[in-house]
């Protein structure tokens, strides 16, 4: 193979968005294209400086990275005898040259992907081709988030229209109402993972039906119901079409729980009386839920979900009200909407929250589908989320870990391998956070010179640095650090303890309340006392993530409990040497031990209701926070011994190093769904 093939070959597989060594490759061949276009290997290759490509030194290190990648794509499987599995999701959060993800839920998708591929699992994913995106983010002169959906052209990015033998494309087609919707798909490859996205904007449809699936969670309720029933009834009409063999459908969210009516209609279609069909379709889905927000699970009015269900439930040859009841946590309650999770519920083996506190929240939630069964006894259990980290870990930490540690990827979910973090010297573990501050610093500087949202900028590379960067949904609370401004201010003021954050995220466009959020936080930029010391990064995506989660000291984490049902930013920064301080939500209550970083406010209790009213909790909650950072945070940072060294605060990265990554990494979370969930019973 030339050196342009192998260049080919690398650029076709996203298993370079997490190779740092494949991307650098790219950025040599034209380091402004891939930079202004999302870091994207396809655009710099097309635009490749002849001069780089014919040079023998760049050759050699090609073929270094084409036979690692090789070597990757052959390698044993890590775990033997697992099920054949696909794994449905309404987003992937991938590459920031990919916008198919809107939060968190897309972000967890792609890490379990990833890490599937890593361990050799026979895993097929199955999404919705979002040629729009979720949207990029920019400011009027007023701080208000405005929204632009650029679209994503298949031919420069690793994606594949699926054809048959013939070389024609593969279409299926589903039904809304009476009326046929044909989907064709596109194909990516993730290291071993195949991801198939599907796409209504095709010829044979109807203008109206052709734009569905070019937005995420965008179009109002009935465009969710349809986008449904494309992922879950399309998704699986695909994979039989393509001959995609599976043992197990993990339904990740209820957005893609159709996929079960859709096997419940296969098996009566084959003669199974009701009874055995239904047990057979629960014998092979598992379910995950991810969010104790009500808004987070949909919900259909009666009567727009049996106009849209019309021709598949003639088919399933069943009445309205017998389709009704599978998403209808009481059955015999003919008032109450269709719910997707209580459909997934309904007809899966197993079903989990994604931490042990979600899993209790959850048990709540849906308790009244079990009335029989104490709290304890609700079949809900758990999986705690976890990261990729090859993804999320910086190239400057990758070469600091790597020289003190060797292969330490090849053991990231080994407890005994990060005890060695003791053997690194105060020293050197201070200077590896203050240069990935640095580096942090560079990177805000330079893109808040280029964004629509001007700002002064005055960010110190030796300041206490703190990072906010999520979804900016109202119960994720953003502006609470600034609920009190005198008190705020007079922390930023402290010039001898400096402190600076930069915020990060995005409102859903019709999300009022998050928008309003994110204007709160830009208004706060113009304050005497704060001005250049907050820095508001606009369109978040997973390269400003990255930045963010290496640089800043300390994470911050203040949603309304019991609100968070895992949460995974804030798992990205102790391989860096950050520190969380974060409400007693979601994954914390699990990593936290007193000593690897700090909880804000009372420990969890997972009470679904707080019995505080939400303004008494915020104002107990911001007083919290404003404590800790007075008392514990800005003091630890700023204590120094005579050689100049924050030794309380290393000791607490060292903790954190040692006790974080491994515990909540995707590869420790994808062998755990293998082990106890995948894995099918001995009597199917």
């Amino acid at each position: 193979m030339t050196t342009r093939d192998k260049l080919n070959a690398l650029a076709a597989n996203l298993w370079w968005s997490w190779n740092p060594e494949a991307q650098e490759l790219f950025r040599r061949l034209n380091p402004d294209a891939f930079e202004q276009h999302a870091s994207n290997p396809r655009i710099a290759l097309a635009n490749a400086n002849e001069d780089v490509l014919g040079d023998a030194s760049f050759a050699r290190d090609v073929d270094e990275v084409y036979d690692a990648f090789s070597t990757y794509m052959k390698r044993t499987p890590e775990i033997e005898d697992v099920p054949r599995i696909s794994y449905f999701c309404m987003e992937f959060g991938l590459h920031e040259s990919l916008p198919l993800y809107s939060g968190g839920l897309g972000i967890l998708a792609g890490d379990h992907a990833k890490a599937a591929s890593d361990l050799g699992l026979p895993f097929t994913a199955v999404g919705i081709f979002l040629k729009e995106g979720y949207f990029k983010q920019s400011f009027d002169d007023e701080g208000m988030q405005q929204h632009d959906h650029p679209a994503i052209d298949p031919e420069k990015h690793p994606l594949a229209r699926v054809t048959d033998d013939a070389g024609d494309p593969v279409t299926v087609t589903v039904h809304l109402g009476e009326s046929p919707l044909h989907l064709q798909a596109w194909h990516l490859k993730l290291g071993r993972t195949d991801l198939y996205l599907l796409d209504s904007d095709i010829d044979a449809n109807p203008e109206e039906y052709r734009s569905l699936t070019r937005r995420l969670y965008q179009g109002g309720n009935l465009v969710r119901l349809q986008q449904e029933i494309i992922l879950g009834i399309g998704g699986l009409r695909l994979l039989d079409a393509i001959g995609t063999e599976t043992d197990v459908y993990h339904l990740n969210e209820g957005h893609c729980a159709f996929l079960t009516l859709e096997l419940l209609r296969k098996q009566l279609d084959s003669g199974q009386p009701l009874q055995s069909a239904e047990e057979w379709v629960r014998e092979r889905c598992v379910f995950t839920t991810h969010t104790p927000v009500p808004a987070g699970h949909d919900r259909f009015k009666p009567d727009v979900f049996t106009e849209q269900m019309t021709a598949f439930r003639e088919q399933l040859g069943f009445s309205e009200e017998e389709l009704l009841a599978y998403g209808r946590p009481d059955p015999e309650d003919d008032e109450l909407p269709f719910t997707m999770t209580v459909l997934g519920l309904r007809l899966s083996r197993t079903s989990n929250g994604v931490s042990k506190l979600n899993g209790h929240v959850a048990r709540q939630q849906w308790q009244e589908m079990y009335p029989n069964r104490p709290l304890d006894e609700v079949p809900i259990g758990h999986i705690t989320n976890g990261i990729h980290l090859p993804t999320w870990t910086v190239p400057h930490a990758r070469a600091f870990l790597g020289q003190r540690f060797g292969n330490w990827l090849a053991r990231r979910h080994d407890p005994e391998f990060w005890q060695q973090v003791e053997d690194i010297p105060d020293e050197d573990l201070w200077r590896y956070r203050s240069s990935l501050r640095g580096l942090l610093i560079d990177y805000a500087q330079k893109a808040n010179s280029q964004q629509t949202l001007k700002q002064p900028f005055d960010l110190n590379p030796d300041a206490l640095t703190i990072g906010f960067a999520r979804r900016f949904a109202t119960y994720k609370r953003a502006p609470l650090l600034f609920s009190d401004v005198d008190r705020a201010a007079e922390l930023f003021a402290d010039s001898d303890r400096p402190i600076q954050i930069l915020y990060a995220g995005k409102a859903h466009p019709e999300d009022k309340g998050g928008k309003r959020f994110i204007q709160q936080i830009v208004e706060m930029t113009e304050h005497p006392a704060i001005e250049g010391k907050l820095i508001f990064l606009e369109n978040y995506n997973m390269e400003i993530g990255r930045m963010l989660v290496s640089g800043c000291d300390v994470w911050l984490n203040n949603p309304r409990r019991p609100y968070e049902a895992s949460g995974t930013s804030g798992q990205k920064i102790s391989v860096h040497g950050g520190l969380n301080l974060s409400i007693a939500d979601g994954w914390w209550p699990e990593g936290y031990n007193g000593s690897n970083g700090w909880v804000i406010g009372p420990e969890a209790t997972g009470n679904l209701k707080d019995p505080r009213p939400e303004k008494e909790q915020d104002k107990q909650d911001a007083e919290a926070l404003y404590t800790m950072l007075e008392e514990h945070v800005v003091p630890t940072f700023y204590q120094r011994d005579e050689d100049g060294y924050p030794r309380e605060w290393v000791a607490m990265m060292r903790e954190a190093m040692k006790t974080l990554p491994h515990a909540f990494s995707a590869k420790r979370m994808v062998a755990d769904y293998v082990n106890t969930v995948y894995r099918i019973p001995a009597n199917v």
